[in-house]
């Protein structure tokens, strides 16, 4: 699974012709305090019944608040036959830090 860091995501979304599904995997008190606008918000719990609501066409890029339950939301999307997936490294954390200085942090 791939590794973006906050900056490359960014660079991905304002680049890319193929738009990524942006799934966020937190928990729903988490996801009212920040999100990248645009995200899907799916929480960590409810992923393995949802499958057949992910798009298989479409890369996703996981995101979480530090990054940890998303890397392994990823790989168990990728055992699943998802891909391209990729995992957004520091989670929410580092991109309000490095992108969205304006985001609400936790």
């Amino acid at each position: 699974m791939r590794e973006l860091s906050p900056m490359e995501l960014k660079d991905y979304l304002d680049n890319s012709g193929n738009a990524p599904l942006l799934l966020d995997v937190r928990e729903p008190a988490e996801f009212e305090i920040c999100h990248i606008q645009g995200s899907r918000f799916l929480p960590m719990g409810q992923v393995a019944a949802a499958l057949d609501d992910l798009p298989q066409d479409q890369p996703i890029v996981v995101i979480c608040h530090y990054g940890m339950r998303s890397y392994n939301i990823g790989v168990y999307l990728e055992q699943q036959g998802f891909g391209p997936v990729m995992n957004l490294t520091g989670g929410l954390d580092a991109w309000a830090r490095n992108i969205d200085l304006d985001m609400p942090t936790y």
